[in-house]
């Protein structure tokens, strides 16, 4: 189905073989069948695969906005193509959401998703110290890579993190009406201080609530959604991480 070779042999061997170990390295969760492991293994691959390609596509395109002199000066002398771009990511969930599973186009939508928010990434970046955005992506590489190790190994000793869907969804429409109300009734140092602490530790539940249903329960044909929520996962936590330095410094 998705071209991953040897999968059927493996399945086989299964069969002649028995019961998957569960002492090995490479099982996912308890109760996960031999085959069913292999196929979700490669799906991760490739998940993990297309969200390396948006990374790389965001650092190549804020790269070129910060360090770009006509790109910089352009999207700061210009408010109506920046507040454009920086609702053009919303407006292509939708399309990118209904032919999530249609190819080329899925992949054509995703590139272009991925391209605007590489943008706004690159002007928030532009507008600040060099040293306080090496400082968060050092600090956001660091918690995911320890937020998704967690949550693999959490994943096969048994444990469920499906409980954080309702958490985590509730907690985000406080922070983003909050940071409504912000508009209009700017908060303190120190309460901007609580947000930006609230928010960095509800996009870290995120990250493990969407590895986890990248583990169980995403389906393989969708790959490109799951791409898309692990995506924004990161990329809301570096820029929650970048608000955080940038206002103590």
């Amino acid at each position: 189905m998705f071209g991953y070779t040897g999968v059927s042999s493996d399945v086989t061997a299964a069969k002649k073989g028995g019961e998957i170990d569960l002492e090995s390295g490479d099982v996912l969760y308890p109760g996960i069948g031999f085959g069913e492991n292999q196929l979700r293994w490669g799906f991760i691959r490739k998940v993990y695969g297309i969200l390396s390609a948006q990374i790389l596509l965001t650092t190549a395109i804020s790269a070129a906005t910060v360090l770009y002199t006509p790109i910089n000066d352009l999207l700061r002398g210009n408010s109506g193509l920046l507040l454009f771009l920086i609702f053009t990511p919303f407006i292509l969930l939708w399309p990118l959401h209904i032919y999530q599973q249609k190819h080329p186009l899925n992949f054509i939508f995703l590139g272009l998703f991925t391209a605007s928010m590489s943008v706004t990434v690159g002007v928030s970046c532009a507008n600040t110290e060099g040293r306080i955005v090496l400082e968060a992506l050092i600090l956001t590489s660091a918690v995911v890579l320890a937020l998704t190790g967690y949550t693999f190994w959490a994943a096969k000793k048994g444990k469920d993190f499906s409980f954080l869907g309702p958490i985590l969804f509730t907690s985000l429409f406080i922070l983003i009406l909050t940071g409504f109300i912000q508009m209009f009734f700017p908060l303190g140092s120190t309460s901007v201080a609580i947000y930006g602490a609230i928010s960095a530790i509800i996009f870290s539940g995120y990250i493990v609530y969407d590895t986890d249903n990248l583990i169980k329960r995403f389906t393989y044909d969708e790959y490109i959604w799951a791409s898309v929520t692990l995506y924004l996962d990161v990329l809301n936590l570096f820029l929650t991480i970048l608000r955080m330095l940038k206002q103590e410094n």
